[in-house]
């Protein structure tokens, strides 16, 4: 029985399903949020992504994976599109997809990138580009629970023109300190000059390693693969640091 269990849920999360479009809103000049309805959506954890699928009339078919920005609710969720120069598809999400459009998608995929409300230690998000996307579905969460968890929210981008859900993080939230880091043009107030992640930021904006937070790494593979590098030099434990990571041209 249970096997049987087991197996029916693995086949509802790779089942494909019809999303329709009902709203979208520009997060920056060159991203989207895509607001769907999926009226058979079981919901998600904060951190994990979905397939989605699009198929021309000509019957060729293609898919990418994008992580879930909104907190879990069933039947409703949100993905935010960054547009790649080259892409295939993120082209066509973010400029030409509108509301009433379908798309087919199928999740939600992930169980180690995920961020649960029992957990009560201390979090250090630490985002790269658009890998800030599953990392807000954790502080959404983390808000639509009332958790008391202790954030922190290290968020690494190019310019101020390319940040994400800027209203939404100065507004803020009880709880959640969030830090910004430029690598190519960093704001006349910004005390610190535009250049890539340093282990000294990780020192100033994180949590020491005795306080055994869970940290929590997204963005370009170059850049996740040295912040975790960096962590585990300053002293976090190798299993308290999880990664997830896409290919250079993203971020």
């Amino acid at each position: 029985m249970a096997r049987t269990a087991v197996s029916g849920r693995l086949g509802e999360r790779l089942r494909w399903r019809v999303a329709q479009v009902t709203g979208r809103r520009a997060e920056s000049a060159s991203a989207v949020t895509l607001e769907l309805d999926v009226p058979d959506w079981p919901g998600h954890l904060p951190g994990q992504h979905v397939d989605v699928r699009l198929t021309a009339e000509d019957g060729y078919s293609t898919q990418r994976s994008y992580s879930i920005a909104s907190a879990p609710e069933k039947g409703f969720l949100e993905l935010t599109i960054q547009r790649l120069p080259d892409g295939e598809v993120s082209p066509y999400l973010v400029d030409e997809l509108a509301p009433g459009d379908q798309l087919e998608l199928r999740g939600p995929v992930g169980g180690w990138f995920v961020w649960d409300q029992k957990q009560t230690e201390p979090v250090l998000l630490v985002a790269g580009g658009s890998g800030l996307v599953p990392l807000m579905c954790m502080v959404r969460a983390r808000e639509a629970v009332s958790s008391k968890v202790p954030f922190r929210l290290l968020y690494s981008v190019r310019s101020p023109d390319d940040l994400l859900y800027r209203s939404e993080l100065r507004k803020g939230s009880p709880g959640l300190d969030t830090s910004y880091l430029y690598t190519r043009e960093a704001p006349a107030e910004s005390s610190r000059s535009a250049g890539r992640i340093t282990p000294d930021d990780l020192v100033q904006h994180g949590w020491p390693p005795d306080f055994e937070p869970t940290c929590y790494v997204c963005g370009p593979t170059g850049f996740v693969e040295k912040v975790a590098a960096y962590l585990v030099l300053l002293g976090h434990a190798p299993e308290r640091v999880r990664t997830e990571r896409f290919g250079d041209s993203g971020g």
